[in-house]
């Protein structure tokens, strides 16, 4: 990994000590779509940094049963991820490649040291926990007052600008549990909305107009 791609990846991170140290510390993961990076009860060794791709988070309960919380995309990382490493307690999430994604590896030995020694690390952690917060509070709203066909359009619409793509590619049971429902609701949902036009529903993917945007506004 060259320091120019690093720069370009984290245009946030100017300091050149802190860069050269992440470069020269830090090791590159490639995760394939679909690969489970992190599962609840691991302990996590790394301060995971999206290059490439991004990384879904989700927390489970004791039935198996999954909450989408966040996205990470590149230039982020996973404030859920730094409480277990300054606390030294096992992951509470699940972390699945959304994509194929690259990530740089940060030994957690290093997050405090940093913290100390250079600023613009502070910063970042600093700047994760807030825009992390801000995103949990958003699911947290969804799942307690907005109805499930709203919480749909929504997830249609952050699906569309990840992928930029008005092809959504995945099943009605893979949008079901991230949404934390049944298949059947959101296959009658689906079918609600290819009624109206706004999406056409094919085999394992959704084809969504271009201004889905402006009509569930």
């Amino acid at each position: 990994m060259e320091l120019d791609y690093l720069k370009q990846k984290l245009p946030n991170i100017t300091d050149p000590n802190l860069l050269c140290a992440m470069l020269e510390q830090g090791t590159v993961h490639k995760f394939d779509y679909g690969k489970v990076i992190t599962e609840p009860g691991q302990f996590i060794k790394m301060v995971p940094i999206v290059l490439e791709g991004a990384i879904k988070i989700m927390r489970m309960d004791e039935d198996g049963r999954e909450l989408f919380l966040y996205y990470l995309e590149p230039g982020e990382t996973c404030a859920l991820s730094l409480t277990c490493c300054t606390t030294s307690k096992p992951s509470e999430i699940k972390a699945v490649a959304e994509e194929n994604t690259v990530i740089l590896g940060i030994p957690i030995q290093l997050h405090e040291q940093w913290s100390d020694r250079y600023k613009q690390w502070k910063d970042f952690v600093a700047n994760t926990y807030q825009n992390r917060f801000q995103e949990m509070l958003v699911a947290l709203d969804a799942v307690a007052f907005k109805r499930m066909d709203e919480r749909l359009m929504s997830y249609i619409v952050t699906k569309m600008k990840q992928y930029k793509s008005n092809e959504l590619h995945t099943t009605h049971q893979e949008i079901a549990n991230e949404l934390g429902t049944s298949r059947e609701v959101i296959s009658r949902l689906l079918k609600q909305l290819e009624k109206k036009k706004w999406i056409e529903l094919g085999r394992n993917v959704i084809y969504i107009r271009d201004d889905f945007e402006e009509l569930i506004a």
